[in-house]
This record gives structure tokens, sequence and C-alpha cells, in this order.
């Protein structure tokens, strides 16, 4: 059995963290909708403060823990593309509009003969 379908180590605690998580978001929303008559600003200051913390208990499980990892060696991937310059993505652009103009003339047209061809076999006409 290899290290990624083996069963990862988690904290005991790991369950009641996520509980605490589920219940500040139900308290994130419910506040939003119970105090519907306090400023737009005050709650949405309160439901992102809410989310904050959730965020950062959250990053306190092992799942959390491995999610920033994994964000962390995404941005580092991303960083190694090799971005396409202006005019080879103005010609990529250019070549995919000229084939999606080509192909739906194509089947417009394969469309209709074979349109005209079941109208011819069964006699109907169909405007």
């Amino acid at each position: 059995m290899n290290a990624s379908t083996e069963e990862q180590p988690s904290s005991s605690l790991d369950g009641l963290k996520w509980g605490i998580i589920v219940l500040l978001l139900i308290a994130a929303i419910g506040g939003n909708y119970y105090y519907d008559q306090e400023s737009v600003l005050l709650r949405a200051v309160g439901v992102v403060v809410a989310v904050g913390i959730a965020g950062l208990v959250a990053m306190q499980t092992f799942k959390g823990r491995s999610a920033v990892a994994f964000a962390k060696e995404s941005r580092t991937e991303v960083r190694k593309v090799v971005w396409p310059t202006r005019q080879e993505a103005i010609q990529t652009t250019g070549i995919v509009l000229v084939v999606t103009l080509l192909m739906s003339l194509l089947l417009w047209g394969l469309d209709s003969v074979l349109f005209w061809l079941v109208g011819l076999i069964t006699g109907m006409k169909v405007l």
C-alpha cells in the first residue's frame, strides 16, 4: 500500500474543530438574518469575521494544514508556467474563432442536407 492510499493520522480533536467551524458558519448565516434591521456594512463585517475565524480554526485541522500546503505548492507551480506572449494569445484566439466558424458552417450545412434528405424520403415538407 502506498502513502497516498494509507489512512492519514488526524488529531482526536479534529472532529470537535469541524463542529466548531460548522457552528460558526451557521451563526454567521443566522446572525445575518436575525439582525436584518442593522446596517448591511455591519452585517457583512460580522459575516466576514465569523468566516475568517472559521477558516483559522479549519487551518488547525489535518485537512486544513494539507490544504494550506497544497495552496503553497500550487503557487510555486504557477510561477513555473511559461505564459504566452500577447501576440501568441491573439493568434491562438484568432485560430479558435476561425475553426469555430468553419465547424459551425459545416454542421449547419450537414444539418440542412440531412433535413432535406429526410423530407425527400418521408415526403414531408417542413418550413
